[in-house]
């Protein structure tokens, strides 16, 4: 795994692997591009075509930085931080027979929402007319979206909650257990193997992942007696590091996975990106498929016995070093796969993308109760639909508070969460 870190840095992500007309940055707009990590980009396109060699300028927090629009009409602009910028679009540097449609914004201010890209379109040509939505139909929108993020989100969850059970262990390192999930499938990808077999290999690459962290650290924690709190605090440790081993090998630019920039498919008053409903179908599968292990296996009763007592599951014959290995091989794969999933959510792999919704795991896990796999479940559902569904209220900067927000309240006043059972300390 460390190999393939290495062996394929970010400066390859080459647009190779794009999928049939997306859009691919030019030699003015890629250059830029470069020096910053975070970025503003967009694509110029009429009736006619892509618009190219049209200058576009951004400006904010002390920063000038400018574009070219490239033959595909893409350009991008590398800025040094986040934030609001006024992004202006040179009128004068159009081609003849091209202007801007009625009602556009220019400068407009472009901000960023979580993402190291932030995306602004200048929509031409006559008789545009911006199409308003009615409430229901929004609602219908965001809560396909919320099922969809929340599926996502329970892939995780479940690992998570696995492992929990079974060991009592917050792993905190989880998180970059989703980022190398990503980062194992656009590596892959990179080195020219298809996309579906990227995501196969990811995903056990993940599953080695967590057999090598148990056999490597924690089963020799678990020997020495060492406290749960301890081990917690180990589990920060081992985030940091990965995530930071991950930043170096692979780079702080968000980088695309193959097919990233799926079409949009109408159902009725629904409309839902191929990617979403792909994800939404993946999740629904994998998670029946783990109910339907955990309830009807010799394994899954294994587990249900060692999360319930592990010294009773030893007298009784049961090989609980085994079981535990198993969980974190399975919890590995689990979260490779939400990481994935998530790369094409977002879209985008980061080297922190895994940290941006730990604590959303984590508020999934909580809500439904500390240690059962449906609670984790329920739990991730409710908080994606809740995120989700707040943006029609809420800005999208803000849709991560109120999941956080529930977490809060959940542990104030049903501390064991919506399935746990209450338990008596002391």
């Amino acid at each position: 795994m460390a190999a393939l870190f290495i062996s394929v840095p970010a400066a390859q992500a080459s647009p190779a692997n794009s999928p049939a007309g997306a859009p691919t940055l030019g030699v003015t707009a890629s250059v830029q591009a470069e020096e910053f990590q975070n970025r503003i980009s967009g694509v110029l396109r009429n009736a006619d075509g892509p618009l190219p060699d049209v200058r576009i300028t951004a400006t904010g927090n002390g920063f000038e930085g400018e574009a070219t629009s490239s033959e595909t009409g893409a350009w991008s602009i590398g800025v040094p931080e986040q934030g609001d910028y006024e992004v202006e679009l040179d009128v004068s540097t159009l081609p003849d027979g091209a202007e801007l449609a009625e009602g556009q914004q220019n400068p407009r201010t472009v901000t960023f929402a979580g993402t190291t890209n932030a995306t602004t379109l200048f929509l031409f040509g006559e008789g545009i007319v911006l199409e308003t939505t009615s409430f229901w139909s929004v609602l219908a929108d965001r809560t396909v979206a919320g099922l969809s993020f929340g599926l996502l989100l329970a892939l995780s969850a479940v690992g998570l909650s696995l492992i929990f059970g079974t060991t009592g262990l917050t792993n905190f390192a989880h998180g970059e257990m989703v980022t190398a999930g990503a980062v194992f499938a656009f590596g892959f990808a990179a080195l020219g193997l298809p996309a579906p077999a990227a995501i196969v290999l990811a995903v056990v690459g993940g599953g080695l992942l967590g057999y090598v962290q148990d056999a490597a650290l924690w089963k020799p924690l678990r020997r020495r007696g060492s406290g749960l709190v301890p081990m917690m605090i180990v589990s920060i440790g081992l985030a940091l590091a990965l995530r930071y081993i991950i930043q170096f090998n692979f780079g702080g630019a968000t980088q695309q996975l193959p097919g990233a920039q799926g079409n949009v498919l109408d159902f009725g008053p629904v409309s839902i990106t191929q990617n979403n409903l792909t994800s939404l179908i993946t999740s629904l599968a994998v998670i029946l498929l783990i109910a339907f292990l955990l309830l009807r296996t010799r394994f899954g009763k294994a587990t249900r016995a060692v999360a319930d007592n592990p010294a009773l599951a030893a007298a009784s014959g049961i090989d609980v070093d085994r079981v535990i290995r198993i969980v974190w091989v399975v919890g590995g794969a689990l979260a490779a796969l939400g990481g994935i999933l998530w790369a094409y959510y977002r879209p985008g792999v980061s080297f922190n993308m895994g940290q941006q919704i730990l604590l959303l795991i984590f508020a999934g896990v909580v809500l439904g109760g500390l240690g059962t796999v449906f609670g984790a479940l329920l739990g991730s559902l409710i908080v994606g639909l809740f995120v989700e569904i707040s943006t029609i209220w809420l800005e999208a900067d803000l849709k991560y508070v109120g999941a956080l927000l529930i977490m809060i309240l959940v542990l104030l006043f049903r501390p064991q969460g919506i399935l746990g059972r209450r338990e008596r300390i002391g």
